[in-house]
């Protein structure tokens, strides 16, 4: 992408930031959010901190999107540790406009490349600043009442003096003009105006301090009459960093923060609940919960909070230890409460389970759902036939734009019920992923005519599969095909590993087993880009990186 002359421009004037004291008292409005732009790119912090403070406009939005092109990141650490502090020295300064922080999508993965700011450092840094404007502002409120207070004080000892002058001179049996005498009583009334004043204040406060607590509507009403900018961002949330989101969302002061997507590590039920309850009913599109001990009791307890957010429309369970095959007394009942709360999440669009060790319960959650997915993700939750059966007749997969059925084993029985979900899924599906499903030569044959009449696919991933050379060959020709195919993980063929794999692998044999050091690896991608080249398919990403990975990064 070619640069436009306003941002080769902007880049030069914020490279010197000895020159901003100049450019920043003429420069207009409209040019404030290339400079903001180019002072991002550039790893400016100084110049963000200056254009954030006297930001000119209402809101101001520094989301980042995965998918934007290969090799965008977003702001580097210093400069969004530096447009944060600009946030909260705006709040004092006439000059900056805004009331509304957008922060949702900046964060990236935390222990990534480069030197961006991780989901968990964003939201302790936000929180921080959240409380330190509250402080700040205390500390102003201070001040002011103690400025107030020594005004009075020094009005009453005025008083007090022309009281005493007053008296002197009727002593000693002087006139008293009527002009003085009404100037000393307009005096004693404006004194006993700004106490009135500030009694009637501090009685409405408390008042409206007492009816706030009585429900969590009036709560919100109260804290945002004195909210100055609310700042709405993605949070993510672990056992180290709750006490202090904790503290940061229940704090009144001039920020407000805002939940779009709230992740959860290792934390209880009981936890998150107390976060569900700071957060306001509206504006949480998203929730993430990883790692934690939910059980079925606590999934059960958990999806009544999440239905009274309307605009809920993700929820994502990794590794939450749900465990459908133990055989209890109290399963069918579980099960049934998941049902009943599933049903409440009237917006639900996304859902994704991993490892929760479902096998034939798909229906009994799926089926409750009042509205069909768009997106679909189910690894490692050993699927069984009718699991499959059913989905590929369900409300859901007529509307399907992303699905993972990643490491759930296909095999003669349930290829029938994958072409027929394929089939009705044709019109809709962009995203799908097949990794370590046990896909041999036989089975992939078998299911490219269903994978070639899905004509809106964008992204295919099919690693970890044992698939030979020739299957290989099979897939790409196949692949270039599709016209709207703009990436494909690819597995590696059997031929590349050291001699002793099983002879049906799995796909963790794939993955630990090591590639042959004496067959040129690169030979198997000079291959295949060339089927690309003859068929004029530059636009089709092959890649065999699964760590690197990103169904996202070209759509």
């Amino acid at each position: 992408m070619i640069p436009s002359l306003v941002s080769l421009c902007s880049q030069v004037v914020v490279s010197d930031h000895s020159s901003s004291p100049r450019w920043l008292s003429w420069v207009p409005r409209e040019l404030y959010r290339p400079l903001l732009d180019a002072a991002f790119a550039d790893c400016r912090p100084l110049a963000v901190n200056e254009l954030v403070q006297r930001w000119p406009e209402r809101a101001l939005r520094v989301g980042g999107h995965r998918g934007q092109g290969p090799g965008r990141t977003g702001p580097n650490r210093l400069s969004v540790q530096a447009m944060l502090l600009a946030v909260v020295r705006g709040l004092s300064d006439p000059r900056c406009a805004l009331k509304v922080v957008d922060l949702c999508g900046l964060h990236g993965d935390e222990g990534g490349f480069g030197d961006s700011m991780g989901g968990w450092s964003l939201t302790v840094a936000l929180c921080s600043m959240v409380v330190q404007a509250s402080n700040g502002a205390q500390r102003g409120r201070k001040k002011e009442g103690e400025r107030e207070r020594k005004r009075i004080s020094a009005l009453e000892r005025e008083k007090d003096i022309k009281r005493q002058w007053q008296k002197g001179r009727e002593a000693n049996g002087e006139d008293v003009s009527s002009d003085r005498m009404c100037a000393v009583l307009a005096e004693e009334e404006l004194i006993k105006g700004v106490r009135r004043r500030m009694e009637i204040e501090r009685k409405q406060q408390s008042t409206l301090t007492g009816v706030a607590g009585t429900t969590k509507e009036n709560e919100e009403k109260h804290q945002g009459s004195d909210v100055l900018v609310h700042v709405r961002a993605d949070l993510f949330v672990n056992a180290r960093s709750w006490e202090r989101v904790h503290v940061a969302l229940s704090t009144s002061g001039p920020l407000k923060l805002q939940c779009r997507y709230l992740r959860v590590e290792e934390i209880s039920v009981s936890s998150i609940r107390t976060l569900l309850d700071l957060l306001p009913r509206k504006g949480l599109l998203g929730m993430d919960v990883r790692y934690s001990s939910l059980g079925v009791a606590g999934l059960a307890e958990l999806l009544p909070l999440l239905s009274t957010f309307p605009a809920l429309n993700s929820l994502r369970l990794h590794y939450c230890n749900l465990d459908f095959r133990r055989d209890h007394p109290g399963l069918e009942d579980a099960l049934r409460d998941l049902s009943q709360g599933l049903a409440q999440l009237q917006e639900l669009r996304r859902l994704s389970l991993t490892a929760l060790r479902m096998p034939g319960q798909l229906r009994v959650l799926l089926s409750s759902l009042p509205q069909p997915l768009e997106v679909l993700e189910l690894p490692y939750l050993s699927l069984s036939p009718a699991d499959l059966a059913y989905l590929s007749c369900s409300h859901h997969a007529s509307t399907l734009q992303q699905l993972d059925l990643s490491e759930n084993r296909l095999d003669e029985n349930t290829l029938p019920s994958i072409r027929r979900l394929l089939s009705n899924a044709s019109n809709s599906l962009q995203h799908l992923s097949l990794s370590g499903c046990g896909l041999t030569d036989r089975l992939l044959r078998l299911l490219l005519p269903s994978l070639g009449i899905c004509w809106g696919l964008k992204s295919l991933a099919l690693a970890l599969n044992p698939l030979s050379m020739a299957g290989l060959m099979d897939l790409i020709r196949m692949a270039v095909q599709m016209p709207s195919l703009r990436q494909l993980l690819y597995p590696n063929p059997l031929e590349d590993y050291q001699p002793g794999l099983p002879e049906l692998p799995s796909s963790a044999h794939l993955l630990d087993w090591p590639l042959n050091d004496t067959i040129d690896i690169s030979a198997t991608s000079s291959q295949l880009n060339r089927v690309l080249m003859e068929n004029k398919r530059t636009d089709l990403f092959l890649t065999c990186d699964l760590l690197n990975y990103d169904k996202d990064l070209m759509t």
